[in-house]
């Protein structure tokens, strides 16, 4: 029961944070990248100044990467855990590959509606379509195959 809770608190507390981010690298403005504005302003522009960097996103993927390696490798190994962990790590694993699908999924489709120049709103509502017909997707085929997960 703990350890829902603490997956939860630690799952939202990255929510809150990506909402931040994406908020402050959507409704960027010139003079906000200047740092002009106040505080607000300036640490909005400065995230999503690190968030455009492709050394970000390189270290993001290495560390992402290794991460889950290490968690796979600790919970199918028998290094000494006790009984529930290596099934909780299994399933954070799972967590994390299913988050990792959904953000292709859904900033793939809300990058490429941006691309084409429509605005944030049309690229927001293609990419929650893509992510509700993938979703609907899982979900038949739980349905025809049984599996409960």
């Amino acid at each position: 029961m703990v350890s829902l809770t603490l997956l939860s608190t630690v799952l939202m507390g990255l929510l809150v944070i990506a909402t931040f981010v994406a908020v402050g690298r959507f409704s960027r403005t010139p003079e906000l990248v200047a740092g002009d504005g106040d505080r607000y302003d300036r640490i909005v522009a400065r995230l999503g100044s690190i968030a455009s960097s492709p050394t970000v996103w390189a270290i993001t993927f290495v560390v992402f990467a290794a991460g889950l390696g290490l968690l796979t490798v600790l919970a199918v190994g028998s290094f000494g855990l006790p009984e529930g962990v290596p099934g909780t790590l299994l399933n954070v694993v799972y967590g994390l590959v299913g988050l990792l699908i959904a953000g292709f999924v859904f900033f793939g489709a809300y990058t490429a509606t941006r691309e084409h120049g429509l605005g944030n709103a049309q690229g927001v509502a293609a990419g929650s379509i893509a992510l509700g017909m993938v979703l609907m997707l899982v979900i038949a085929i739980q349905l025809v195959v049984g599996f409960a997960g």
